[in-house]
């Protein structure tokens, strides 16, 4: 069977300073785990093909297909506010670009395929483990919603790899808008190459902003829509309860994607600090912090573009200053609305936003869980016979009793009829996200039994995660106390 990839490469393209071509790294014995048969689709793709045996040797690194131009992107980027002139991509090959039938252009990466000259040192590999998060996670992200990087495919290589233990070894087959980051700027920049900042950011906008180019000032729209897609995306993902983990500029995209599920998760009770990352030992990347992480990263862009915005210095600084200051009060619009929608608010009125955190600010003091208050809440306000689920996720219910006092009336000066508010209210709050300690179980089954019924039913339950599933009441509920996990890992 022939595996045809509509391949449509550009970034292969540009100057070879930008990458190191080279083709992944065939593994031992590759076996599918799981295609994508709904994305494969969208991309032009047929998923009989891709979990044939000449499809899982493509996506497992142990054959190039026709048109593929294998390259491993080259990048800097600061890790935990340090900078670091060369990463790249050490265990990923870009094969090639494909358009889909919606005629959106789109990154085909093959992560854990290999070393590359950005290795490090390191192995160039994925354990299992990390692959089947990231497959959970981001799979649950594009259906929630929630700018992503997807997942078309997982293989098992047959092959060990060594962290800690020795650990099964798999290969992601990811997709995305593209793979620049705000790294790839900073990698050219860092080396005096304007000329190569220049070409990517003509390229950026050729791919991701088209309509910039007929502006007064491609770059500087440029950088206007970077900053209003990564202020949008924050906004996201702190109405999921989500913590990205590493949020370097290395891994900020600049189409406005999550990016990188590393030691990410997502809140069970509601908490601002919320770290979970093994290695953010000073939450830096805690979830309250995640807006202000965002704007710095975006100076760090700006600083890139200086010599493209404008020709004298203070001209330059004082439009990058202009778009940067845009992002808090774009964050904050993005914010506000979707908790005044989370709440049942479809107009504004003022005190919404100070009445949605009040909300937060109790449910943090009260240890309530951020995903089941709003679901609960959704049929709290179609009448008071829905508070009593919500009052048994406070350890002082009163504390809800009497912020819900202040809704009600609220309430009242909203048009919608109650049913109508809590159908609205249900296709914002989701019933279902990726619980952290059945992420782990579902990774531990795969791993040590090779049990991936687990990992299936979790992306069952969460393809579809606002509509409520009789029968998978557990994977809305939150851990037990010997359950809960504090902890997640890079798996680098």
């Amino acid at each position: 069977m022939t595996v045809r990839f509509p391949f449509d490469n550009t970034y292969a393209r540009l100057p070879e300073r930008f990458y190191a071509r080279l083709d992944p790294t065939p593994v031992a014995a590759p076996r599918v785990v799981r295609v994508n048969a709904g994305l494969a689709e969208r991309l032009g793709l047929d998923p009989g093909e891709l979990a044939s045996p000449e499809g899982v040797a493509v996506l497992a690194g142990n054959r190039v297909p026709e048109g593929a131009e294998p390259v491993a992107l080259a990048y800097a980027g600061h890790q935990f506010g340090h900078f670091v002139p060369q990463l790249g991509d050490g265990r990923a090959v870009l094969l090639g670009e494909v358009v889909g039938r919606d005629g959106l252009r789109r990154d085909l990466q093959l992560k854990g395929s290999g070393p590359t000259p950005f290795s490090r040192r390191g192995d160039g590999r994925a354990a299992l483990g990390p692959v089947l998060r990231e497959y959970i996670v981001s799979e649950a992200m594009a259906a929630l919603g929630v700018p992503t990087t997807r997942s078309l495919a997982a293989v098992a290589t047959g092959e060990a790899v060594r962290r800690e233990t020795a650990l099964p070894g798999a290969v992601l087959t990811r997709v995305a808008a593209s793979h620049i980051r705000v790294g790839t700027f900073q990698y050219l920049a860092a080396r005096g190459d304007a000329e190569a900042v220049r070409l990517l950011a003509d390229y950026a906008i050729a791919r991701h902003c088209p309509e910039a180019a007929g502006a007064e000032r491609p770059h500087r729209a440029l950088l206007d829509a970077v900053v209003a897609r990564q202020a949008d995306l924050v906004a996201r993902w702190l109405l999921v309860g989500f913590v990205h983990g590493v949020m370097n500029t290395d891994n900020t995209s600049i189409a406005g994607e999550t990016i990188d599920y590393g030691p990410c998760a997502f809140m069970d009770a509601y908490d601002p600090a919320a770290v979970f990352s093994s290695i953010d030992h000073g939450g830096r990347y805690a979830y309250g912090n995640q807006p202000r992480i965002a704007h710095w990263n975006l100076a760090r862009l700006a600083e890139c573009l200086l010599p493209l915005l404008a020709e004298e210095e203070g001209a330059a600084l004082e439009a990058a200053q202009e778009a940067l200051a845009a992002f808090g009060p774009r964050f904050e619009a993005a914010y506000i609305g979707g908790l005044r929608r989370k709440i049942g608010l479809s107009t504004e009125r003022e005190g919404d936003a100070a009445l949605a955190q009040d909300l937060l600010k109790s449910m943090a003091e009260n240890g309530a869980d951020f995903t089941l208050t709003f679901r609960r809440l959704c049929d709290a306000a179609a009448g008071p016979e829905g508070d009593a689920g919500v009052r048994a996720l406070f350890a002082a219910p009163a504390a809800y009793d009497a912020w819900a006092a202040r809704w009600r009336r609220r309430l009242v000066e909203e048009p919608e009829g109650a049913e109508a508010r809590r159908a609205a209210m249900r296709a914002v709050n989701p019933a279902f996200i990726p619980r952290n300690h059945l992420v782990e179980a579902a990774l531990k089954a795969a791993i040590e039994r090779e049990d991936f019924g687990p990992f299936e039913e979790m992306l069952d339950v969460l393809s579809r995660p606002f509509e409520d599933r009789p029968g998978f009441e557990r994977h809305a509920a939150p851990p037990e106390a010997e359950e809960r996990v504090h902890q997640t890992f890079c798996g680098t």
